[in-house]
């Protein structure tokens, strides 16, 4: 049930650099392609997560790691419905004490809103909140997108996934049978429905104003196989913790970020970073690593995004933005461009502006 920060309870730091996501999704979306014959491995290694390193219970990615790898299987696999797919090959054992917490839980609903409570441990890209509905006491879970501005046919994965993986797990956890009243979704319709309608067994809607499942009172009010209130309650307990943990580990990234940010074009030193919050490099080192990340990256990632804003702007020179983002040349910025795109700073600023159109 691939669940992130609730609405009422945001991230500690909005920017897209921020290594705070578990990679579940990329982790179910690797074994997907690979049935295409498509090895997403290469592209994850370029970004530092080989295999190794994505077993790793610690590990966290970003909203923009998360986005370029989806949008590259997206192009090499050339399935619109990879999302669908996706979602449909998960388990709640994959999110860990979560996962038993909802298995654990009382009721269907209850456990859905348990999910969207404790969504920042659970891995997903979008944000998630549920509801009562306008009628007859229906249950409603809404799934928003961190940006609105995102990549359409990235966003679309992320709303087929989620809604896919919520049907998958409530059919695993509760009962084979089970199928919301309705599912929406934003985005345009496909070219084939097909899947759709075998996997949510009920009317799916398109152009709709948001991504919405709605669920019979009558499912919402099963009382889950697995239920036992000693054990739910023990193990929210142990989720409390994470989550004040996570929220600490939001804040220093984005302090971090924030700081390299307003320095650039001069990157504060790693140093000078540990004398700011009164603590020594190497607690610092030990306190990134349990974010899943480095200060280099964190940097690296923050003159990322300065370049691609500045891209955007056309009376800017490629001297110019080398200068403003820190780089020592042009030539520097183009091989740090091409590192992260796979093409040149002239070619992606006409793309960007392309996509903006």
């Amino acid at each position: 049930m691939s669940l992130v920060p609730d609405p009422a309870d945001p991230p500690g730091t909005s920017r897209s650099t921020s290594a705070t996501i578990q990679p579940n999704i990329l982790r179910y979306l690797v074994v997907v392609a690979d049935e295409y014959g498509v090895d997403l491995r290469p592209l994850l290694q370029q970004m530092a997560l080989d295999e190794t390193v994505m077993r790793s219970a610690a590990l966290r990615v970003s909203y923009r790691q998360g986005s370029a790898v989806i949008r590259r299987a997206l192009e090499l696999t050339r399935d619109e419905h990879l999302g669908l797919k996706v979602g449909a090959a998960q388990h709640l054992t994959a999110w860990g004490l979560l996962g038993f917490a909802l298995m654990a839980d009382d009721t269907l609903r209850h456990a859905i809103e348990t999910g969207v409570k404790y969504q920042n441990l659970s891995g997903a890209m979008v944000v998630w909140s549920a509801g009562a509905g306008e009628e007859d006491e229906a249950f409603v879970l809404r799934a928003d997108l961190p940006d609105p501005a995102m990549d359409p046919a990235v966003a679309s994965f992320l709303s087929e996934e989620a809604f896919a993986s919520v049907v998958t797990l409530s059919r695993l956890a509760v009962d084979p049978a089970f199928a919301p009243r309705a599912v929406e979704f934003s985005f345009p319709p496909p070219r084939q429905r097909d899947l759709y309608d075998a996997l949510f067994r009920c009317p799916v809607r398109f152009r709709a104003p948001a991504n919405r499942m709605v669920i019979d009172p009558a499912w919402a009010r099963v009382r889950m196989p697995g239920r036992d209130p000693v054990s739910y309650a023990s193990t929210l307990e142990t989720l409390d913790a994470q989550m004040a943990s996570r929220r600490d580990q939001q804040d220093l990234l984005e302090v971090l970020e924030i700081s390299v940010a307003q320095g650039l074009p001069v990157v504060p030193s790693f140093g000078e970073q540990a004398r700011r919050h009164a603590t020594s490099e190497r607690t610092l080192r030990r306190r990134l690593a349990d974010c899943g990340t480095t200060y280099e990256a964190l940097a690296e990632g923050v003159r990322r995004e300065r370049v691609e804003q500045l891209l955007l702007r056309p009376e800017l020179t490629l001297r110019d933005i080398a200068r403003q983002a820190g780089f020592s040349d042009e030539r520097a910025l183009r091989r740090a461009v091409r590192r992260w795109h796979g093409t040149s700073p002239v070619r992606l600023r006409e793309r960007m502006r392309t996509d903006r159109l």
